[in-house]
């Protein structure tokens, strides 16, 4: 199906970002993002990334069903931030002892980080599943490298799957407390509840690779797709454009983080004008969500 005709068939439906563009425009935006939020470990461009993933969060899924992820991702911020400290006695100024072990703020800081990287990080998996859905990722690499394609699509699906059944398992757990009793303990029951989730992602593992087989996966050399998706020139424009805007974010977030220290003293983030590009290219598909929705209405 040409692209003119995706256009046409879309209609005034709510559209994610980048939905009527070759799949190699969101792939190339998400490879970048994806790239520049896991290896930029500075306070500042953390901030910007989860702002930005949290911004599209609210424009896709809706401001109710991403807050509630955070009764989940707040947790592990704290326990990261505090665990930490307890690993890494590292740093310049002395917050309290346990023990005999230091707690520097230092350590605490860089745990924090941590665990907003690994936030972050989460809310744009979700993002990229929302983007490159399995058709794109087959169509983009399929014929290529199709274990490839079928190990991104897999991977873009695993995190969201495993939020929902999280969410799932716990709201079971809750219901089958008896009024009364004492309260489980915490720590044993999210072990529990991690316990199930493994034993469930294995069961459908299994039954994902023995339908793939029944179907005859892998029995063909080159493999069909449900959309034939052709690179234009608006496709091209794009790419050039995402290259050099997300060299110039490259850059920005290079000299950001190799000019900042946690240790042995905290460096003080001053106001620079690389923020303002790293913080562009995090809001970029919120934007371009918020053109499609008052464009289709």
């Amino acid at each position: 199906m040409p692209m003119d005709n995706i256009r046409e068939g879309l209609g005034a439906e709510p559209v994610a970002a980048f939905s009527m563009s070759h799949p190699a425009v969101p792939a190339l935006y998400m490879a970048l993002t994806l790239g520049l939020t896991m290896f930029s470990m500075q306070p500042v461009l953390i901030a910007l990334s989860l702002a930005g993933g949290l911004a599209y969060g609210f424009a896709t899924r809706g401001a109710a069903r991403t807050l509630n992820a955070f009764r989940w991702q707040l947790p592990v911020i704290l326990i990261i931030a505090l665990v930490n400290p307890l690993f890494s006695a590292s740093g310049s100024t002395e917050l309290f002892h346990i023990g005999m072990r230091v707690v520097y703020l230092e350590s605490m800081v860089y745990g924090l980080c941590m665990g907003g990287l690994f936030v972050a990080s989460v809310l744009w998996f979700e993002a990229a599943a929302s983007m490159l859905e399995y058709d794109k990722v087959l169509a983009l690499l399929g014929n290529a490298a199709p274990v490839l394609a079928l190990m991104i699509s897999m991977c873009m699906r695993l995190i969201p799957q495993f939020l929902r059944r999280g969410h799932t398992v716990l709201a079971v757990q809750d219901a089958i407390d008896v009024p009364g009793r004492a309260p489980a303990d915490p720590v044993r029951s999210r072990l529990w509840a991690s316990s199930v989730l493994m034993g469930w992602g294995m069961e459908d593992s299994l039954e994902r690779a023995d339908a793939m087989r029944s179907r005859g996966w892998g029995a063909a050399t080159r493999r069909t797709t449900y959309a034939r998706y052709r690179l234009g020139r608006g496709d091209v424009a794009a790419l050039v454009g995402l290259a050099l805007f997300g060299a110039a974010a490259v850059a920005a977030a290079w000299a950001a983080t190799t000019q900042y220290s946690f240790y042995p003293q905290l460096s003080v983030p001053a106001p620079w004008p690389g923020y303002i590009v790293y913080a562009a290219w995090m809001v970029l598909p919120c934007v371009l969500h918020a053109i499609d929705e008052k464009r289709f209405g």
